[in-house]
């Protein structure tokens, strides 16, 4: 069967001067997502990549991975015809047959770049529908809601047949929006941060502390199933495991416990501004969301903030719970943040954090303690390996 793989774009067409070097890129990501696939063929036309699998390509796998490729909104299986109605027809029965064969509705849409094409799209729709009627009789026209849409593609050099579009990951080509490091937990809200920033192009890098022995082995291994996890849309991730128990320890014995919280959150700001600064990454991401927590309010992260010299992006400010979960089951990672191994963010949880801290204060409180030798350990004993 002469089958072949259509790769709508979407915002990608939108792109005018830069549209080729954003393209470039996806070609790019996608032929190493189906590099281990077997052999395909790429050729590109109006806002359309065609993918032609050879003998030894698994057709099914390709489009499972393609499903997790940022700047593919749209992925059709269709059949390669000649452009030749008869053949068009003949392919059209028997390479929907299980499709129609389900449905009850229907309804044929035509797509015209040759316009020299011996048919209109009109008169193609209705002889084309006539077929199917012909050979599926328990089939009745819909055009406003049909359980099934026949598309056929008239290009310059063949036809194209399909009927199923297969949702893909929509966003732009990773690679094209810069690089950033992401502060990667355990809990459900990071995970999905990184992938709505690997949506927007951004490659993705990962920090992590752990802080043994008040957090696990397996606290660390839920973390990096979780990196394995986003890798299937961001591509491998470059992850750095800080020691941070020292630190933690030291904050306990000599820091205000009200602010352990945000003390914590700003020495990990500056040890993760480091490793980004090393690693060429341009910006931080978290997962927070104001207000979900006690140190996720405005005041806690304007005290945060204020030890960075390069931007923070929270893509999921804004956002409530139930979206955030809805999307973390979306992509897969739900069920791994859940698991019960708890992350260095709940050592030494304080019992009444500050929700309202004043960063003069929280400079004061800090200042109590040179934690600067231990920031520069725990960068210089920071343990760095790709997750893909």
């Amino acid at each position: 069967m002469n089958e072949m793989l259509l790769l709508k774009y979407g915002e990608i067409a939108l792109k005018g001067l830069n549209k080729k070097s954003f393209e470039d890129v996806l070609i790019k990501n996608i032929k190493r997502r189906l590099r281990y696939l077997g052999g395909f063929e790429y050729t590109r036309a109006q806002s359309t990549l065609y993918i032609k699998p050879k003998e030894d390509a698994d057709i099914d796998e390709a489009v499972d991975k393609l499903k997790k490729v940022f700047g593919v909104t749209k992925i059709c299986r269709a059949i390669v015809c000649t452009k030749d109605f008869s053949d068009i027809a003949k392919n059209a029965v028997e390479y929907l047959k299980d499709t129609l064969l389900r449905s009850k509705t229907f309804k044929v849409e035509a797509k015209r770049a040759d316009k020299n094409f011996c048919m209109t799209s009109p008169e193609l729709q209705k002889e084309l529908g006539a077929k199917i009627l012909e050979a599926y009789g328990h089939l009745s026209v819909n055009v406003h809601e049909p359980q099934v849409t026949v598309t056929v593609e008239i290009r310059e050099e063949n036809a194209f047949v399909h009927a199923l579009k297969i949702d893909g990951a929509g966003g732009i080509p990773i690679g094209t929006s810069g690089r950033a490091l992401l502060l990667l937990s355990g809990g459900i809200d990071s995970p999905v941060a990184g992938y709505m920033m690997a949506k927007r192009g951004v490659i993705v890098d990962a920090i992590h502390f752990e802080a043994p022995p008040y957090t696990s082995e397996r606290a660390r291994m839920k973390v990096e199933k979780l990196a394995k996890i986003m890798s299937g849309y961001t591509g491998a991730v470059n992850f750095h495991c800080v020691p941070f128990t020292k630190i933690q320890e030291k904050i306990k014995e000599h820091c205000p416990e009200e602010l352990f919280t945000v003390i914590m959150r700003r020495i990990m700001m500056e040890i993760a501004q480091q490793i980004a600064d090393s690693e060429g990454a341009s910006c931080l991401v978290t997962g927070e969301s104001i207000g979900q927590v006690a140190s996720q309010t405005m005041y806690a992260m304007v005290c945060t903030d204020a030890v960075c010299t390069i931007p923070v992006f929270r893509p999921l400010i804004g956002m409530d719970k139930t979206e955030i979960v809805e999307i973390s089951r979306k992509i897969g990672t739900y069920d791994t943040s859940i698991e019960p191994y708890e992350d260095c963010c709940t050592v030494f949880t304080p019992r009444h954090p500050k929700t309202r801290p004043q960063l003069l204060d929280v400079q004061r409180a800090q200042a109590q303690f040179d934690f600067k030798p231990l920031i520069d350990q725990a960068v210089e004993e920071t343990r760095a390996y790709i997750i893909n």
